[in-house]
């Protein structure tokens, strides 16, 4: 209960301090996105499980990651000159066009199930690790006020290699250490489980 409201605080603290982002055009963004395909396929449901799905993401989280990678707050070698010259319009409209499509629903083996669903839905009291679902939702649909991503869909070996990013500390973009945290005190099976259980959310 504790980790609830704490988790709630840090939310509401978040929004209230979020700068007023530009209005972004879909129309203009589809466009826009058309360099991006490669990677993030067409409509943003990425054909390659290294990168990401963008399709359904919060306009919000895409504006900050690409904003952090432009600044290296983020670090990528892939995506740091891609978004070198991208202005903030320019990223307002990419995050309009990849939230307004549908990401293509994920699937989850059986055997990961059971253990993926009790970190996802419970955490682990033992180790500190705190449910998923509170941040990111029963269904995985993100908080896109917060800026928290949607991981429904995602693709699992995506959501496992960010987490042990995280743990590691090679990601270092995530508020107040909070991913890092979490993900520092996850196992590897756990991390494998949750991230096949996330995926396969909808």
């Amino acid at each position: 209960m504790k980790k609830i409201i704490m988790v709630s605080a840090v939310y509401l603290a978040l929004v209230s301090a979020m700068p007023v982002i530009a209005a972004g055009d879909a129309s203009a963004g589809k466009a826009k996105a058309a360099v991006c395909a490669a990677c993030h396929g067409a409509d943003g449901n990425s054909p390659a499980n290294m990168f990401p799905k963008l399709a359904g993401q919060g306009e919000a989280y895409l504006i900050k990651q690409m904003t952090e990678f432009k600044n290296e707050t983020r670090k990528n070698a892939v995506m740091a000159p891609m978004v070198a010259a991208l202005s903030e319009q320019d990223m307002a409209d990419l995050a309009a066009y990849y939230s307004s499509n549908k990401v293509t629903e994920g699937g989850v083996a059986e055997d990961l199930v059971e253990a993926g669903q009790a970190i996802y839905q419970g955490g682990n009291k033992e180790s500190g690790v705190p449910a998923c679902m509170a941040c990111h939702g029963p269904t995985g649909a993100g908080m896109p006020a917060a800026k928290w991503p949607a991981l429904s869909g995602q693709h699992a070996a995506y959501l496992e290699a960010q987490l042990k990013a995280f743990a590691s500390g090679a990601r270092s973009n995530d508020p107040s250490s909070m991913m890092r945290d979490i993900a520092s005190k996850m196992t590897e099976d756990e991390i494998k489980a949750v991230s096949a259980y996330a995926s396969g959310l909808h």
